[in-house]
């Protein structure tokens, strides 16, 4: 009995060895349909949200202010020929040197350092807090920390405090001369002229608070009359708290002002005698052989004295913005580093110390390398950050300084929407802004592809 041989079923062209199954190419086609039915909320999202108003921004860019006339290039003329958008992309470039490099390196700093202590988590919680706070209300502390009057601003309080521990400042700013006195006040110097030895000249002075007086300020008390060859007299405050008393006489509840220099002038302008007043305002001047003496108290009695550095002003402003910046974005990197550090491989690092290896090898031999992917990162994000930068500049700065911290996204507002109302600039501004990112951009999206491949 032969044996018939098995027959094997041919598959057909639609991919079925009976017809009935589809093809590869339907299955795939029956797939792709599939995964663009779920994406296409998605795409419709993406294309409203970001590629429209790309790709209307740079037809905008192309049109007149009203948007009525098509202007062709003239806008990317304007931009790169006017001095305020220069001002703003050479501080653009000002940012992105200075605020990434900074941010990057005390994050790795941070993140090294407080691996290695106790309360590390205390301590990193302490410098990623202001990355809670928003640019807005950062912005607001800063100004006010870095108001020019030490009054208000922190900083320069500090400064005019250690400045007071070194320096022999005025006592009584803005002190003057009561009108009715017979006293002259000469650009902040209060004179009597022709005065002689054995004498006295008294000075009433008003426009000091009792409150600000130094604490060792005695009762104000008639000086003793001078000897023949020197000039006495007191110096008090003439007002008495709560009202009473007589203009320019020394009476109670009137307060002497200790410490301030009274000289005796020549006729020639050369100083014949100097002194100081004590706790009562009494002073005297002796030995003087001469007649007709001006007796004056130098303007350095009053003048308000060092009152800390003017930080707002055009000079200082892009520093104080980018410190701003650093204090929020320091702890978003020293989080990101650290959470590098913990995932890297410690046994490296071990067997090196054992090997004899210092802590500054370690650390550059070993453990920056590893963690140059998440620096790399953290930089590159940080300069795609930097470049968007508009809230703290445009918060910070007097009305005086915002030119001089002007940035791209700060004259792209301005010029649309702050009072230029160009938007065809503005949009050619956009742009400009669009292409400095889109490198950064690219470099990280790399990086992260090159990541999920290991």
């Amino acid at each position: 009995m032969t044996q018939q041989p098995a027959v094997v079923p041919v598959p057909t062209q639609s991919g079925r060895a009976d017809g009935s199954q589809p093809s590869r190419r339907s299955a795939r086609r029956r797939m792709f349909y599939i995964a663009l039915g779920f994406l296409a909320p998605a795409l419709v999202l993406l294309g409203a949200l970001v590629l429209y108003p790309i790709i209307y921004t740079v037809i905008r860019s192309f049109y007149s202010p009203g948007g009525e006339e098509f202007v062709g290039f003239d806008n990317y003329v304007t931009m790169f020929t006017n001095e305020t958008t220069f001002t703003a992309i050479r501080n653009n470039v000002i940012w992105v040197i200075v605020a990434p490099v900074t941010c990057t390196v005390l994050g790795l700093i941070f993140a090294v350092l407080l691996d290695k202590i106790r309360w590390a988590t205390a301590f990193k919680l302490i410098i990623f807090m202001p990355m809670a706070i928003s640019m807005l209300a950062a912005g607001v502390i800063f100004r006010t920390m870095f108001q020019e009057n030490p009054n208000l601003g922190v900083v320069n309080a500090a400064l005019v405090a250690i400045n007071s521990v070194f320096s022999d400042d005025s006592a009584y700013p803005g002190a003057t001369v009561r009108p009715d006195a017979g006293l002259q006040d000469d650009g902040g110097t209060i004179s009597a002229p022709g005065v002689n030895p054995g004498s006295a000249q008294n000075f009433p002075l008003v426009g000091v608070k009792q409150s600000s007086l130094p604490a060792n300020a005695a009762e104000a008390k008639e000086a003793p009359d001078p000897d023949s060859d020197a000039i006495s007299g007191t110096v008090w405050l003439d007002v008495v708290q709560g009202g009473g008393g007589e203009n320019g006489e020394v009476g109670d509840g009137k307060k002497g002002l200790p410490g301030i220099k009274v000289d005796a002038v020549n006729a020639d302008g050369t100083i014949a005698g100097t002194a100081e007043t004590n706790d009562a305002g009494q002073y005297t001047i002796a030995g003087l052989d001469g007649q007709g003496y001006v007796v004056a108290l130098p303007a350095s009695n009053f003048d308000p004295g060092y009152q800390g550095v003017s930080w707002l002003s055009s000079a200082f402003i892009n520093g104080v913005v980018i410190l701003s910046y650093v204090w929020i974005w320091a702890g978003f990197a020293m989080i990101m580093i650290a959470s590098g550090l913990s995932a890297m491989d410690r046994s490296l690092q071990e067997a090196a110390r054992i090997d004899g290896a210092s802590e500054w090898k370690v650390f550059t031999r070993i453990t920056a390398p590893l963690l140059s992917p998440v620096i790399v990162v953290v930089f590159v994000t940080l300069i795609i950050n930097v470049l968007k930068i508009f809230d703290l500049v445009y918060v910070i700065p007097p009305g005086t300084s915002k030119p001089a911290a002007n940035v791209i996204a700060v004259e792209m507002w301005t010029v649309s929407f702050g009072g230029g109302d160009n938007q065809g600039l503005g949009s050619a501004l956009a742009i400009l802004l669009l292409i400095l990112v889109l490198p950064s951009m690219i470099i990280n999206i790399r990086r992260f592809r090159q990541e999920r491949e290991r």
